[in-house]
């Protein structure tokens, strides 16, 4: 035992010999400085509070700046992924919003077919003639063609002839009839000739197609009294048409009778077609 308490005491005999002069008082110091410290701690007077308190601020202060680049780090870095997740909701609602546009697009698009075909039908409830209704699939036009087809043929009883309205009034008729399509070649086309009476001078006449121009009334008697004005209808001559659709009205030009349509034919979509003959209808 007495050895191993020798051994000890010169082992730390040793190190505080073989160590510099310098270092040893350096050891002292910080041993002397703490023990103060301890004991300065203990202490409670009112100058020594406010040097506490004064050591207290600069070391939260000093951590405080010293922590500044680390929060900035994290502040930078959260708003980087804050930019880019909003940059990716942006992209979702873009396309959400492009959707939804998209969408009612189509709901508008609807309502209006859907307010053409309740105005068909209405037309077709309130007529004595048996109509069909078709809907416009192609618009063949030229300076001189003027017709389009239509998506409805045999299958639904049409037939050559047949005399295609706009809403009430005459813009057509059939010339070509397959199973599931027919063609309307229209009142401007170069090739249309349709009997028609004026009112109210009763004069009767043919409409003539000029194809884009406005259709003429060609064979009125040299004493016609047909004034600007004066409505056009079906006469009912050629056996096959009503009489009495409305076609246009009356404009005079350079002493050219043209007739004003009273249907639009670039604005067409729906039609109707009186599958019934003239006899029939009598």
């Amino acid at each position: 035992m007495d050895t191993n308490r020798e051994d000890i005491s010169i082992a730390i005999r040793s190190a505080f010999l073989s160590k510099g002069t310098k270092q040893r008082f350096s050891l002292l110091a910080l041993i002397i400085i703490s023990t103060i410290l301890i004991f300065i701690e203990k202490i409670e007077t009112k100058p020594l509070n406010y040097v506490r308190l004064l050591i207290n601020d600069t070391i939260f202060k000093s951590s405080s700046v010293a922590s500044l680049p680390y929060k900035g780090i994290n502040t930078i870095t959260k708003k980087t992924k804050n930019h880019f997740n909003l940059y990716d909701n942006y992209n979702e609602l873009k396309i959400e919003n492009s959707e939804l546009k998209n969408n009612i697009l189509k709901n508008n698009f609807l309502e209006l077919e859907n307010t053409q075909l309740r105005k068909l039908i209405d037309e077709q409830t309130s007529s004595k003639s048996n109509f069909v209704s078709a809907r416009v699939m192609l618009d063949n036009k030229s300076p001189y063609i003027n017709s389009f087809i239509i998506n409805a043929g045999s299958n639904k009883k049409i037939k050559n002839g047949k005399a295609v309205l706009s809403g009430k009034n005459f813009v057509g008729r059939i010339v070509d009839v397959n199973y599931f399509s027919s063609r309307v070649l229209l009142v401007t086309d170069l090739n249309s000739k349709i009997a028609i009476i004026t009112e109210p001078s009763g004069h009767h006449a043919l409409l003539s197609g000029h194809g884009e121009k406005k259709p003429t009334l060609e064979y009125l008697p040299k004493d016609h009294s047909v004034r600007d004005g004066n409505k056009v209808y079906t006469s009912g001559k050629e056996g096959v048409f009503a009489p009495g659709i409305p076609i246009g009205s009356v404009k005079i030009e350079k002493n050219i009778i043209k007739v004003l349509l009273f249907s639009n034919l670039s604005q067409i979509t729906f039609v109707n077609i009186a599958i019934k003959d003239l006899t029939e209808s009598k």
